[in-house]
């Protein structure tokens, strides 16, 4: 298959696919979701994905209805469907099916899984970024439907001619950026916002964080502000299918660039880490 769509069961060419008019997740955004990608037929670090996503339904009290291992199991079999085994795998369970009302009714929700061709980005091309005043809503340590916001910023990158909105909340505190993480390298050492409840836990960070160990790099995962990122040595974006991208144009203006062989021997380590775990 090219694509795969896959609902409570069934499945087909995304093309073919339909859901039913009253899933909440249709009035509501009602639902959590997770991703990551697949190279050669493997996902990669789908335990942690897979974690973090029951984290995100129990935290909204939405009732997934498989187990974990049932959908480890279900998502391997799916991309052993797919004609390429290089993939973006995405899935979601909203909170159910029934008349529109705001109070809900107890009981398991609808899983969907969305499978397409994708690539991982090696990280080798810089990016460029712009900053926005983090207004979200207060659940962003929940990977949630709920993307108005961050489909805003990421248009208003792509309208700046960028590819990431860094956003820092009132007091110049910097939270994430619209669809990824944001870390700072500074005097040899790697500054991280804390896993709180204004960041995403992103698995990537967590590979960042545990490689910056290996590697014997400092790390701290502590708040940084505004300025600190315009000071920092190189800022860092990272998420499932970026890996590990940097900087070099924030708001227009130049940044990073005065930290390279540390930030090539992070780049090169995570990089290789999904390589070698998707052989």
């Amino acid at each position: 298959m090219k694509t795969l769509g896959y609902y409570n069961g069934r499945y087909d060419e995304l093309e073919n696919m339909t859901i039913p008019f009253d899933d909440r997740v249709c009035f509501f955004g009602d639902g959590v979701y997770d991703a990551g990608p697949a190279r050669n037929y493997h996902i990669f670090s789908l335990d942690e994905h897979v974690d973090r996503f029951f984290n995100s339904a129990a935290l909204l009290d939405i009732v997934i209805p498989v187990t974990k291992q049932e959908l480890k199991d279900l998502l391997n079999d799916l991309v052993k469907k797919m004609d390429t085994g290089n993939l973006f795998v995405y899935w979601q369970c909203t909170r159910g099916t029934g008349i529109r009302d705001h109070a809900y009714t107890e009981g398991a929700g609808n899983l969907w899984v969305m499978l397409k061709p994708g690539e991982l980005n090696d990280g080798t091309k810089p990016i460029h970024c712009i900053t926005c005043e983090d207004k979200r809503f207060q659940y962003c340590n929940c990977k949630t439907l709920n993307l108005l916001p961050s489909v805003l910023y990421a248009e208003k990158a792509k309208k700046a001619g960028c590819q990431e909105s860094i956003l820092y909340r009132h007091g110049g505190r910097i939270t994430e950026c619209a669809h990824s993480n944001c870390h700072i390298i500074k005097d040899g050492k790697v500054i991280t916002a804390p896993t709180d409840d204004l960041i995403l836990p992103g698995i990537a960070r967590a590979h960042l964080v545990r490689m910056c160990k290996k590697l014997e790099i400092g790390v701290s995962e502590t708040p940084y502000y505004l300025e600190d990122l315009w000071n920092a040595d190189e800022i860092l974006v990272t998420a499932s299918s970026n890996v590990c991208l940097h900087v070099d144009t924030l708001d227009g203006k130049p940044v990073g660039g005065k930290a390279p062989e540390l930030l090539e021997n992070l780049r090169s380590h995570l990089y290789s880490e999904i390589i070698e775990a998707t052989n």
